[in-house]
Formats: C-alpha cells, structure tokens, sequence
C-alpha cells in the first residue's frame, strides 16, 4: 500500500531521519521483509526497495516484520486514521483505549453492527477490525518483550492473550518472530537501565517507554500540572510527573521522567493487575498527550492568526486521570483561585481518598457521595453540588455523554467543557466563554474557526499569553 500521493514527503523525511514524523508512517523494505520507524539508525535502503504505511498494523498485514532495532512497536502512535470516518475514528479510540471490551461491546458501543464495522474498516483502512485489534495486541506484547522482563505468560496476560501459547503462536505467524528472538534483538546498550524489570521488596516494578513527536513543550506542561498538582496523590519534579491512580478494580501508581535527548518519558509503574497494563498505558499516553502531531497543530494555531513568534512549538494538553476527577476539580474550582481551588481538592483527597503504599488515591463517587463534607469551607450549594455530582456517577459510572451532567443544578456547560477537554482530551473543546480567551480574541482579532478539530490546544495557547 504505497501513499503515492505523501511519496516525496515520507522518502526525504525517511533519509533525514526527522523525528517529527516519528509514528505519522512506517517504512517496509521489500528485500529484507522487514518495516521500521522513520527514525531508524540502520542505513538507508533505496527508495526503489521501499513502501510506506500510515499504520504498522497494514505493514504486518502485507507481510512485514517489525524491526528489532528500531522497535515500531514503540512508536508514537499516528493519527493516520483521522477523518476517515467518524464511526472509524471512534471505533479506533475504542479499541486502542479499551483492550478489555470485545469488538461486539464496541459495536454496541457504536450503535452498528459487527458487519457493517467491517465494512468500514476494510473501506477506511483497508484492514479488518479483528486484525488491526490483533496487531496492535502484538505490538504491544512485542514491547514488553524488549522493555521488561516479565515471562511469556505474564506478557500473555497484559497484552490480552488467553495463554502464553497463544501469544507465541501469534507472534510466529503475524510477526514471524519468537518471544525468545525478540528478546535477544532487545540488547542495547543505550538502554540498559531502563530493560529491565527491577524487583522491591513485594512490588514489581515497571520500566517502559513512552515515545512522542517533536516538539514536544515538556516545560508548559509541567508549570501546569505542578500548579495544580494534589498533595500525596501526585508530585512534580523539574522532569518527572507521577500519580498513584485507581483504573476499575486496579490499583497502581506511575512516574514519567521526560527524556528530552531520546523524545521520550521513561515510565516507572507499579500496578496490582497485570492484565490492566494496556489499559493503564494508554491513560498515561493521554494525560502527557503523546500522540499528538505538533505539526498539525502548529499549522492550526498559526491559521488562527496567533502571532508566530507567540506559538508555543510542541504545545500539549495536560490531561487529568479522568472525566469524574476533573468534573471534581471543576466544581471545587468555581469561582475561586486555582491555588484555593487545589487547597480543596486536596483536602477533599487526604479526608476521603484510599491510603495506598504511602500515598492516596483520588476518592471514589461512592466516597464522596457517602460524606456530608462538612470539612469543606465553601458556600452550601457548591457542596451540595459536588455531592450530588458524585451521586449521578454511582448511578451513572461510564456516561455515554457528560453533557447528561448538566441535568445536576450547578454544573453549566464550562465544567462540561473542561471535563471532556482535561479528562478526555478532547482535542475540539472550545471554551469562549472564559474571560482569558475573551480579551485574547480581542486583541489579537483572531478566528478561532480556524483552529476548528484543535480549538483545545488554541485554548491553552491563549491562556499561556495571559
């Protein structure tokens, strides 16, 4: 499947190696069976030798092998499927996002059939559901082969096999690779420590990483996680950023140390169920936004009429772990400072969220549900608000839509907004009602339709001009 029409692009962006096109496609070298990062250190092949895929899961459909070296499987992952279809897009999301759900829960999810999905996919993609789901399975256990030392069956589990067997069998017929030769093509002496699965006392503990594109503006989104960072739930050091969380059933915590030189976090993660790795991961990747492509969005903010030498280069969206934290802090932040705001939610974490390894875990509905949080100093009605807010999410745990909130007295359209932008990372969340992008507008008499399928990262580009 060549992109004939990106040809030229991908050959020069191949033979300079340029990182920002890390993940947006995969080269596959006809003599050698294999494809590879665009970033590769092995020597360039001729371009006659050569064919290029938007997703690594069409390259190992056509046959190709994933490269040893420059480990495909470790790519940031590409938008390529973008705008293809809104039910593909979703359905991608899902399947990314939600290893656990089958695709017949993801068609109900859709509100399609099996078969039509199918349709879709193989018209869109050129690749059916099942097997890009299985390629991307495989391309997630191939990267524990080479970052951990965790058994076959143990990487079985976390990758969503029912048996190392399985794995292994999958692993030799779409990858034409043994978990044995993976493992021994993982030797590189550039990242040693950080290859290995290092054991504490009981507590496994995790190295992986975590790959995104350049530019990437690790200082912006730093400054505003430390600002609003929770005492005892999270921490923020001039590189790193870490958070104990809680994902269903499982409990865990994570630290990502930006590796700036290598383009990308070095994660440390310690989590009670293996099989929720996938799952945990791909949380992680969206609260440090690692699949953007800051080419587009630099393309999008400069159409807007930002000025240029304003534009933040690799401006990312600091997620929050999800939509209920962040509908939490929204509320407690109504009206008040963001220092005083943080004052409550923290508070509110040390006097109802659960003890783990020395550290809390934000606090469940049920929890705050249960309180009369009295221990809150704020006007009655906010606290009424957040307690009747915790009620819906008990009765309503996975809300197809959080603008079914709005149904709660004292949650507006803003929190709304800043919900699905922070805790969903909604990357189109325009919020025009805030003073800050008011005045900004204004004087700088942009257009913000500009920016339209990116107006969240406009959002935080006005604010960083305040």
């Amino acid at each position: 499947m060549t992109m004939n029409l990106e040809t030229l692009s991908y050959e020069q962006a191949r033979k300079a190696k340029d990182a920002r096109f890390d993940g947006r496609f995969f080269v596959a070298v006809k003599s050698t069976g294999i494809f590879c990062r665009p970033i590769c250190p092995a020597p360039s092949p001729k371009e006659i030798n050569v064919e290029y895929y938007p997703l690594a899961q069409l390259a190992m459909q056509a046959g190709y092998r994933p490269c040893l070296r420059c480990r495909p499987d470790s790519a940031p992952c590409s938008f390529a499927w973008k705008g293809v279809d809104t039910t593909v897009e979703r359905a991608v999301k899902l399947i990314e996002a939600h290893p656990n759900l089958n695709l017949i829960e993801i068609c109900e999810k859709l509100g399609v059939t099996d078969r039509y999905l199918r349709v879709l996919f193989s018209q869109k993609l050129g690749i059916a559901p099942k097997k890009y789901r299985l390629y991307g399975q495989l391309l997630f256990a191939k990267q524990l082969l080479h970052q951990t030392s965790l058994s076959v069956e143990e990487v079985a589990q976390a990758s969503g096999f029912s048996s190392a067997r399985r794995l292994q069998s999958n692993l030799k017929t779409a990858l034409k690779l043994t978990p044995s030769q993976i493992r021994q093509g993982s030797v590189n002496k550039d990242d040693e420590s950080t290859s290995s699965v290092e054991k504490k006392a009981a507590d496994a503990s995790l190295h992986l990483q975590i790959s995104y594109r350049i530019p990437y503006d690790w200082p912006h989104l730093r400054d505003f996680l430390a600002a609003r960072a929770i005492e005892g739930v999270e921490s923020v050091t001039s590189e790193s950023y870490s958070k104990v969380f809680r994902l269903g059933q499982c409990k865990g915590s994570f630290t990502a140390t930006h590796n700036q030189h290598k383009n990308r976090f070095d994660v440390d993660l310690k989590i009670d169920d293996l099989s929720a790795i996938q799952n945990v991961v791909a949380e992680i990747r969206r609260i440090l936004d690692c699949n953007t492509d800051p080419i587009i969005i630099d393309r999008s903010l400069k159409s807007t009429g930002v000025p240029v030498e304003k534009i933040r280069q690799g401006l990312r969206i600091p997620g929050v772990w999800d939509p209920f934290e962040a509908g939490c802090r929204a509320i407690l932040g109504q009206q008040i400072s963001v220092k005083a705001a943080i004052n409550l939610v923290t508070l509110l974490c040390q006097e109802l969220g659960e003890k783990w390894q020395d550290r809390i875990i934000f606090p469940t509905a049920e929890a705050i549900a249960a309180s009369s949080l009295s221990f809150l100093k704020m006007p009655d009605k906010r606290r009424d608000c957040l307690r009747n807010f915790a009620e819906f999410n008990v009765r309503h745990p996975n809300p197809s839509q959080l603008e079914d909130w709005l149904s709660i007295k004292g949650i507006g359209p803003w929190t709304v907004a800043y919900a699905k932008m922070r805790g969903k990372s909604n990357p189109d969340i325009w919020l025009d009602s805030d003073l800050i992008i008011k005045k900004q507008i204004q004087r700088y008499s942009l257009d913000p339709s500009a920016a339209a399928a990116w107006r969240s990262y406009l959002t935080f580009q006005l604010w960083s001009m305040a």
